[in-house]
């Protein structure tokens, strides 16, 4: 996850609608995984990698992100988190990349240099954002190269030597509303993030929403705001 949408949201991230239910539809992808440890690749404040060693049987966590000041340790639920710069070998059994291919331009690249970091049987749980014409400057802001299509992301993850479980989109309950209000901009706007804090109701009426979309998420091959993909390394 980016550091600059944590700068924004601040303290409010747990309870902003689009983290809360990326959160759940991970969890819920997850469910039937035995994970232990967790490798979070561009994991920023390591959001994701918290949510699971909270609500799931994960033992630890590695956070990797390159714009950390410094090597680090810290603790959630009693289990420890550890935050580094730089990528290196990992006994995990899932590797997150949560919205960071879309950063690279060699995507495939660095999945393979995640491959070589953790053993065969690994899961890769990764997301990205959907759909090149809903390029913005949301997309400007977050230093964004593309965006995908599920297509074109599956067609990487093999690329980069990965078998490939399942795919789909996720936010589709709130896609039309969004790719309305994408389309009415101009490419041209300035640089500056979509997201923004929200009142309790707002946040409590989308996270309904997408909850209820969670059931059927994996079905959902045509449209969403964004692409899921979990892959295992042989």
């Amino acid at each position: 996850m980016d550091l600059k949408e944590v700068e924004i949201l601040g303290a409010d991230i747990d309870a902003h609608w689009y983290y809360r239910s990326k959160a759940r539809a991970v969890r819920r992808l997850l469910r039937s995984s035995n994970v232990g440890t967790i490798l979070d690749v561009g994991a920023g404040s390591g959001f994701f990698s918290r949510d699971l060693l909270t609500h799931t049987g994960a033992r630890a966590a590695w956070c990797v992100d390159t714009s950390y000041n410094a090597d680090a340790e810290a603790s959630v639920a009693g289990k420890p988190l550890h935050f580094r710069k730089e990528l290196a070998p990992v006994a995990a059994d899932l590797v997150l990349l949560m919205d960071v291919l879309e950063h690279v331009d060699d995507d495939a690249g660095l999945l393979r240099a995640c491959l070589a970091q953790v053993p065969a049987g690994c899961r890769f749980l990764i997301t990205v954002p959907a759909f090149n014409f809903l390029w913005s400057g949301h997309d400007v802001f977050l230093e964004h190269r593309r965006r995908y299509t599920l297509a074109g992301l599956e067609r990487v993850v093999s690329a980069a030597g990965l078998r490939i479980h399942r795919g789909h989109y996720y936010f589709g309950s709130v896609f039309p509303l969004a790719a309305v209000l994408r389309l009415l901009r101009s490419r041209d706007e300035p640089a500056r993030s979509d997201l923004k804090r929200h009142h309790a109701v707002t946040n409590s009426l989308l996270s309904a929403v997408c909850a209820a979309e969670c059931a059927l998420m994996r079905l959902n091959r045509l449209a969403g705001l964004s692409v899921f993909c979990l892959a295992e390394k042989c």
